[in-house]
């Protein structure tokens, strides 16, 4: 991935005549290569099970970086060890999907079986997890396999999580991929890029290559759409802004969803990842962009496959590269593993992962359309929101604009799990119902105590107010969390107690620490709950909460910590935990 060194002061074995006038490296040598340092991160951890000391120093010579700021990103993702590590590593999730599926239950067997968490044994060890993004299959283990294709085993029962970890263990199957229910965005779901090609797939990009680019950016303007990762911000402001600007341009496809209970774009990934390359090859054309990235989670190893032999397909058929597609366009798109890091889903967070900086967020402004990706304009969409683009251009956004009300326009993909009979992603147009979303996942188990909706970020809901349109304008009057589009159901059984707990853990444990008040206020949220559940003195432990939630919304920098105490307050609320107010 370096390539081989060209210098004795880049580790070259022989000298060359320059070598003894000439020192090259320095702050320029680091900031071309430096986007390089986690693909090669990614790539030791793969091969060997750890970074160790000796190839971070390798690599921090080589870039050139300080081992200091290497180490400090290497250290930054959960993915990544910076001590040795068997070559068989189990993360178990013990999320609140994976809690509501009797994941303690899990947990105390694996201790019995194997040991408690962290033990090694026969080369293996085990690790709790936050939410692998396989909320609809009841339980999940992400295994990393030095020297192997790392596996997802979902659902995960403990012998097969044991046998994974075993001295000669038995490679699953790969999991089918999750069906989207009543999906018209996905269309089909091709094995080959022919097979794409044959159910009228390009044909947007041909016709957008036709129809120019300002045509483009008209019909994402007309269609009303609006960006489906959580934050709704008007899709053709976005790309009007980014086309605007001048050149150099980037296009990143944000595909780490790592919100709890959130697993539609992997859905997409899985099943159709031609769509998504297509709609991110048009989004550079109506931009003018000339590269773009898609920035995945690092535990969907069968997304990052099927995603990886994609773009070869499209560069070896000519949709990709120079001269795309018979026209003087040129368009190529690198594919961007990342390494278990929540933050990393906020979009300047994103691009300094791909810098080959620790990924933390950045002040806005400048918002990403004027200074992004390497300081330059940048378009970012999330998955599913370049998904509609094919659709949207094909008929310059009349069919998307007239499906929703009048300020949520379209399908909408929504992620149903917990205490249901069906999990998983179904499509609806905007105005359907909680109550709607339930049904279609085969009604409850047992009795529902509350839903969360909008993920770990958003916040519960009681069974009356299932009724309430999700849509942005309804569930923002109702002050009802929308997000990326999840919907947890918990039934009267449901430790709701514990749920909470573990969502402010996970929040204590993805916080960056670059802020203050995320950084402890997170914290202080965890032990504070933690005493409240004991009974300890309520209305004090209530007082801290209200007190931690504005200073971590009105001070934090990013969304994680403006957001992490909406669903602790709105169980509060509910009186799901600490007796109500």
């Amino acid at each position: 991935m370096l390539g081989p060194p060209e210098t004795i002061w880049a580790g070259a074995t022989e000298r060359s005549g320059a070598d003894d006038h000439v020192a090259y490296g320095g702050l320029a040598a680091s900031q071309e290569r430096r986007h390089l340092l986690l693909p090669v991160l990614n790539t030791l951890q793969s091969e060997i099970g750890w970074i160790s000391h000796g190839a971070l120093n390798y690599v921090s010579e080589r870039i050139p970086v300080s081992p200091a700021e290497a180490f400090g990103v290497a250290s930054f993702y959960e993915l990544l060890a910076t001590e040795p590590r068997p070559p068989r590593v189990a993360h178990v999730c013990d999320d609140i999907a994976c809690l509501a599926s009797g994941a303690a239950d899990q947990m105390t067997l694996l201790e019995e079986e194997f040991g408690p968490e962290g033990t090694v044994v026969d080369g293996a060890m085990w690790l709790r997890s936050p939410c692998l993004g396989q909320c609809d299959r009841g339980s999940a283990a992400f295994v990393q396999v030095a020297g192997g294709d790392d596996v997802v085993l979902a659902p995960a029962p403990v012998d097969q999580i044991l046998d994974l970890l075993g001295p000669t263990p038995s490679i699953p199957d790969p999991t089918p991929p999750t069906a989207v229910a009543g999906s018209s965005l996905l269309g089909s779901t091709p094995e080959t890029l022919d097979a794409y090609l044959s159910t009228g797939g390009y044909r947007a990009l041909r016709s957008a290559l036709a129809g120019g680019a300002p045509a483009v950016v008209e019909a994402v303007e007309a269609s009303g759409l609006r960006g489906r990762g959580g934050a709704a911000f008007p899709a053709g402001i976005k790309w009007a802004s980014v086309a605007a600007a001048d050149a150099p341009k980037y296009v990143v496809c944000n595909a780490d969803e790592s919100e709890p209970g959130t697993f539609k774009d992997r859905a997409i990934l899985e099943a159709n990842p031609y769509l998504v390359i297509e709609a991110t090859t048009i989004a550079g054309f109506a931009v003018g962009a000339t590269k773009g990235y898609i920035y995945l989670r690092g535990e969907y190893p069968a997304a990052f496959r099927r995603l990886r032999d994609a773009l070869t397909e499209a560069r070896s058929m000519g949709l990709l590269g120079g001269d795309l597609a018979g026209s003087e366009f040129s368009f190529d798109i690198e594919l961007r593993r990342g390494a278990g890091a929540y933050i990393c889903g906020e979009e300047t967070s994103l691009f300094n992962s791909i810098e080959g900086y620790r990924g933390e967020p950045r002040q806005k402004p400048p918002f990403p359309t004027e200074a992004g990706l390497f300081g330059r304009p940048t378009l970012v969409n999330n998955v599913e929101s370049l998904a509609n683009i094919p659709s949207i251009v094909a008929d310059r956004g009349t069919t998307f604009s007239s499906i929703g009300t009048a300020e949520s326009k379209g399908p909408k993909l929504f992620c149903v799990s917990g205490n249901v009979r069906s999990p998983g992603v179904f499509e609806v147009p905007f105005g359907a119902t909680t109550r709607d979303l339930v049904a279609l996942a085969g009604g409850s188990v047992g009795d529902v105590a509350a839903v969360l909706t909008g993920g770990a970020a958003g916040g519960f809901i009681s069974p009356d107010q299932m009724d309430v349109p999700l849509t942005f304008e309804d569930t923002r009057a109702a002050g009802i969390a929308l997000g990326s589009g999840v919907v947890m159901v918990f039934n009267t059984e449901t430790d709701i107690t514990a749920v909470v707990n573990r969502i402010a853990h996970f929040f204590e444990d993805e916080s960056c620490g670059l802020c203050v008040p995320c950084r402890v206020g997170t914290v202080r949220q965890s032990e504070s709950l933690v005493r409240l559940a004991t009974g300890n003195d309520t209305a004090r432990e209530l007082a801290i909460l209200d007190e931690l939630d504005v200073v971590l919304r009105d001070a934090s920098i990013c969304g994680l910590g403006q957001l992490a105490t909406g669903a602790v307050q709105s169980a509060i609320a509910l009186g799901l935990v600490g007796g109500g107010t």
